[in-house]
């Protein structure tokens, strides 16, 4: 078993050999108002969803993922660089490709039907029933086959049963909830930072959360809970106090 560490260094190593540059992480996934703020490299960055799910991989996974896929390794060099059988990489390279397959955030199924007033309605509804945790109006709003995911934790969700269940638990008492909305944009899509008060009496950002549609619904919702994010979309650690 090759360590998280050891993975890390052969890339990392070895991409500069080959005079590639460093694979990006957080570079690029926030979208700026600012048109001419906006750099080439955002349209080319690896997905932020990517670099959540190749973190969920074992580590020699990770490692045949990123030297065969990323790198551009065949399956021989890579079985030579970590020791093992051209057979037992390919495995491992197809066991990585369906994790990837399930998590990522796939296209949406149906583009968005509505006019953009009434998306406007459909999002400004969406925002109340996090910030009151109105489970009665989220639910409305979901498509019955919604999916909802968190990367990097591992709480995946399918159906609107399930993501309400989810939706119900954080308004418990001592849960999440509720939460404070501020619209922004990620990777294209339509996204909100969300900020808690559920470990400070203050609204501490918490994650973005980006959403696709389904024709009249809301289709998918991918939170990436990351506290570094805040400073890569220009928002604030913390919202400042009312009034």
């Amino acid at each position: 078993m090759v360590p998280r560490q050891t993975a890390c260094r052969i890339v990392n190593r070895r991409a500069r050999s080959r005079g590639c540059n460093r694979i990006p992480a957080l570079e690029g996934i926030a979208d700026r108002s600012a048109g001419p703020d906006v750099r080439y490299e955002m349209r080319e960055a690896v997905k932020l969803a990517f670099i959540a799910t190749i973190q969920l991989l074992p580590p020699r996974q990770r490692a045949v993922l990123l030297l065969q896929d990323v790198l551009g390794w065949s399956a021989s060099e890579t079985a030579h660089l970590l020791n093992s059988s051209t057979a037992a990489v390919n495995s491992a390279l197809q066991r990585a490709r369906a994790t990837l397959e399930e998590r990522l955030p796939a296209p949406p199924p149906c583009v968005s039907t509505m006019t953009s007033a009434e998306e406007r309605v459909l999002l400004e509804r969406y925002i109340r029933a996090w910030e009151t945790t109105d489970v009665e109006v989220f639910t409305a709003l979901l498509h019955e086959d919604a999916v909802m995911s968190m990367p990097p934790w591992r709480q995946w969700y399918r159906g609107r049963d399930g993501i309400t269940t989810f939706f119900s638990f954080t308004g418990r008492s001592g849960g999440h909830a509720p939460f404070r909305l501020l619209p922004t944009a990620a990777n294209g899509q339509t996204a909100f930072a969300f900020y808690s008060r559920w470990q400070s009496p203050e609204w501490t950002f918490h994650s973005i959360q980006a959403i696709q549609f389904n024709r009249r619904t809301i289709g998918r919702m991918t939170s990436f809970v990351m506290p570094a994010l805040a400073s890569v979309f220009g928002l604030p650690a913390v919202l400042p106090a009312a009034g």
